[in-house]
């Protein structure tokens, strides 16, 4: 994690070469689950104390491929609810290119 405010959290992820597939690019379910680790640490920051959440709905758009470098996730809280909580991250690379867009939706636990 190297930022964490209301609503936001940005994290970062090297690509290693032990993270790539078959075809020499990162496995997209290591970005995804970058992008979902971001949205809930988002998400987090407007829990309150008897608050917990899970996902429920997660959808993933790969938008360019990465096979070295850095990702960086970017995840905002888009609304919180009384029950759900929706939450959007891009993932980009170190020099900005789009990699995958995530939104997720969670479901608010009561503690």
């Amino acid at each position: 994690m190297v930022d964490l405010k209301d609503g936001y959290a940005r994290f970062r992820m090297p690509v290693r070469p032990e993270y790539l597939q078959g075809a020499k690019t990162m496995q997209g379910g290591l970005i995804v689950a970058l992008a979902d680790e971001a949205i809930a640490h988002a998400m987090m920051t407007q829990l309150s104390p008897e608050e917990g959440l899970t996902t429920i709905e997660l959808k993933s758009n790969f938008l360019a491929g990465i096979n070295n470098g850095e990702l960086i996730a970017d995840a905002t809280v888009f609304k919180k609810g009384l029950s759900l909580v929706i939450g959007d991250c891009l993932v980009t690379d170190n020099n900005g290119k789009n990699i995958c867009r995530v939104s997720a939706t969670f479901l608010l636990l009561k503690k």
